[in-house]
């Protein structure tokens, strides 16, 4: 598409916009009486309208019915969390039973790499990206310390090349290779936090199985942003967030996904509990923990039904829109508008004032933009908070902008890069 900087081609999009009745179901923060343009959903989603009511549904429930709610109600708790793996599944690309919903992100991490990181004198290395978030980072190296292994040794990390800001596939996929005598595991993230980068899932899955190697990936930036077909790809296995661009609400519940041919396994470890037992003998108290079919066997306490009920108000909306396709083909067009804009500005000041950081290549990113601003950074980025626009800081320069599809008009978009624009001349730069 040949984009334009001007208003009304941005309001001619919105019009053309298939989506656009979708912003109608988010709560804004306000800015001078009105919306702030908020780009900050690769952090924090929006609010869904209907949040209050769901949620307000079961405390009613529990007001009503007390324990009874689990068994008695039009949603008894008991099998409340099953309404929702229809919808994740089609999100993440997986067969039902191989998804479920569950504590929190990290938690989870814990809780599969029980099951899935056991490694040998031989074979004991975790190969991640260099740069993975640092949860993840703390996560890996309490793992091997775990298994009595040094982290320094045990975990290698893939960097870019010098002078680049972001991986190449041949890369990964040659350090898999390098190291496939000792790598007991291969754990990716799905999207880098950093730098929006999205990885080529299919391949590293592949390459890790060729050689002999178990994989996974922490999908908190893709999991509701770029489509995902895990259970085609063959990933072992896989867990995500609901917080981000899936809108479940600050520390919301996370999901995992596991691949059906681990069901049978009788080998794999799990830390086991009451709520991952088989559901057809789970209150007859026995000893002996029997794990449910699918990836529910993975499920440990009982769930939070409150955030649960969260939860299905935010895939509700992703249902309503038609699933993640129509999404992704808006959230392209968003975000190459956003590049556009930006690099208008770079092209009219006549250098590069913003870097994107982000691979150009559609096929390689979601909706983030992580910007480095060569100068003046965190006054630009304060200026943007003040004229209204919420986005994000990295230290020591990276703003990153998320225009998300379910909420995000492309008049966003084009407000963003005019406030760009008219930093450089309110600040003085």
């Amino acid at each position: 598409m040949n984009f334009q900087n001007t208003l009304e081609f941005a309001q001619e999009l919105d019009e053309n916009d298939e989506l656009k009745d979708f912003r109608k179901q988010f709560l804004f923060p306000q800015h001078s009486g009105k919306d702030a343009i908020y780009l900050c959903g690769n952090s924090l989603g929006l609010q869904p309208v209907t949040a209050t009511q769901y949620i307000k549904q079961e405390l009613n429930n529990w007001k009503d019915h007390a324990v009874k709610a689990w068994h008695k109600t039009n949603d008894p708790w008991l099998s409340y969390h099953a309404q929702l793996t229809g919808i994740l599944s089609g999100i993440v690309g997986a067969k039902q039973q191989e998804v479920t919903v569950m504590n929190s992100l990290t938690v989870n991490i814990h809780l599969l790499l029980v099951s899935f990181y056991q490694p040998n004198h031989k074979k004991y290395k975790i190969l991640i990206e260099g740069g993975a978030f640092p949860s993840d980072q703390y996560a890996f190296e309490s793992q091997v310390k775990f298994h009595g292994f040094e982290p320094k040794d045990a975990i290698i990390e893939v960097y870019p090349r010098e002078g680049e800001y972001t991986l190449r596939t041949e890369n990964i996929l040659k350090s898999i290779d390098n190291n496939a005598d000792e790598l007991a595991l291969v754990l990716f993230s799905g999207v880098n936090y950093f730098t929006g980068q999205l990885f080529d899932i299919s391949a590293i899955a592949k390459a890790a199985h060729e050689a002999g190697i178990i994989v996974g990936f922490d999908l908190a930036h893709a999991a509701g942003n770029v489509p995902l077909q895990l259970h085609d790809w063959g990933v072992d296995f896989a867990c995500w967030c609901s917080y981000k661009y899936m809108n479940s609400g600050p520390g919301g519940i996370s999901g995992i996904f596991v691949h059906e041919r681990h069901f049978g396994n009788k080998k794999l470890d799990r830390f086991a509990g009451w709520w991952g037992y088989r559901e057809d003998k789970r209150f007859l108290m026995a000893p002996g923990f029997e794990a449910e079919a699918g990836a529910d066997g993975w499920q440990v306490s009982t769930p939070p039904i409150i955030l649960l009920a969260l939860h299905k108000a935010a895939l509700n909306i992703f249902e309503q829109a038609g699933g993640l396709q129509p999404l992704r083909a808006k959230s392209e067009l968003l975000t190459a508008y956003l590049e556009f804009l930006i690099l208008e500005i770079n092209k009219n000041k006549g250098e590069e004032l913003f870097k994107i950081i982000t691979p150009a290549n559609q096929q390689e990113r979601g909706c983030q933009l992580s910007i480095i601003c060569k100068r003046n950074a965190k006054a630009i980025f304060n200026y943007l908070n003040d004229s209204g626009v919420i986005g994000d800081w990295r230290e020591p320069n990276v703003i990153r902008l998320s225009p998300v599809p379910l909420y995000n008009s492309f008049r966003d978009v084009f407000e963003t890069g005019r406030i760009l624009a008219d930093a450089f001349i309110k600040i003085g730069l």
